[in-house]
Formats: C-alpha cells, structure tokens, sequence
C-alpha cells in the first residue's frame, strides 16, 4: 500500500465513527480504541522519539513498560475527547518522499462552523514492505516533539521514575474516566 492509502484506512472509518452521533459515547471511543490498536502505527518509534535523548539511558524493560504506558495514555487521551471533535471533511493534499523508507501525508481537516482548517501531517516509515505512522502533525506540531519537550523537563528536574509514576497516574484517570480495563 502506499502511504496516502494507509492513512485514509485509518482516517476515513475513523472519521465515520466520530461523526455518528447516534451510537453511544462510549461505544464510539471502543470502536476508535479497536481502530487505533492495530498495527498503523509505529507506537515503539512515537516512544523513543518522545523520550529523545534519554531513550539510551533506560535498560530493555523501562523501554518496554514506558512504550506501554505511553501508547495507552496517547490513545486514550485522544479518545476522551472524541465527543469535542466535529470533523466535516478531511482533504488529502498529497504525499512527499521525507527520504528512502519514510514519507508525509498532508491533509486538511474542516471542522465546519465557520473554524479555520486544521493542518494533520502523518509521518510514515516504511518497516517491511508495511508503511507506518511515526509521528503526526498538527498545525506544524509534531506530537512527539510536543511530549519530548515536556518529558524531558520532568526527568531533567525529577528523574524517569517520577515520569513514569505521572504518566501511570494520569493514564489511570484516563482508564477510569472512560471505563476501560486497568
């Protein structure tokens, strides 16, 4: 597959899950939990980008169990917002070669009432002959870096183990808020 037909297998039936309005909230964010839990992205690569340079400095298992925890708080800090988002239409504005084995897909999301266009870049890699997401831009914000910036502040000032014990206890107030299993 190339990689604009990737991202539209995720964008498109996410789109449909998000503007049906008739299923129930809840039923909505398992149907988006289920579509975003598959393998279209590469949430390993999202991890150690998040972590930037201190990704070196942790032993195999902290790699691991933070990959974890952070792939569940992503996922679910996204999908407990998903009542917030009205997307009218989303528009692909093309794909350009990054370099060998990675690529952009551009896109433009209309949100409709009167709001300016979001601009949501998915960056992809090739692994295997299968194209994955990496990272995903919005407005020119790569989320990666976003968390990088703030991760790295707190493991400068208080260590990995107090971001680990954060991020543990925010995705926990995720899990319960959206009713789903620890």
């Amino acid at each position: 597959q190339a990689p604009t037909d990737v991202v539209k297998a995720l964008v498109n039936p996410a789109l449909q899950i998000l503007n049906d309005k008739s299923t129930p909230l809840k039923e909505r964010q398992d149907k988006l939990r289920q579509l975003v839990s598959g393998d279209v992205f590469d949430y390993t690569a999202m991890a150690r980008s998040a972590l930037g340079l201190h990704w070196k400095d942790l032993n195999d298992q902290q790699r691991q169990e933070f990959t974890r925890v952070f792939t569940a708080f992503l996922r679910d800090s996204y999908i407990s917002r998903i009542q917030d988002f009205s997307v009218q239409q989303v528009n692909y504005l093309g794909v350009s070669e990054l370099d060998a084995g990675r690529s952009e897909v551009k896109t433009t999301v209309d949100q409709g009432n009167g709001k300016a266009p979001i601009q949501l870049n998915y960056m992809l890699r090739q692994d295997g002959g299968k194209w994955l997401i990496y990272d995903v831009t919005v407005d020119n914000i790569s989320i990666a870096a976003n968390y990088r910036n703030q991760f790295n502040r707190v493991i400068n000032n208080q260590g990995f183990d107090t971001l680990m014990s954060d991020l543990k206890r925010k995705q926990q107030g995720l899990e319960d808020e959206l009713g789903t299993p620890h």
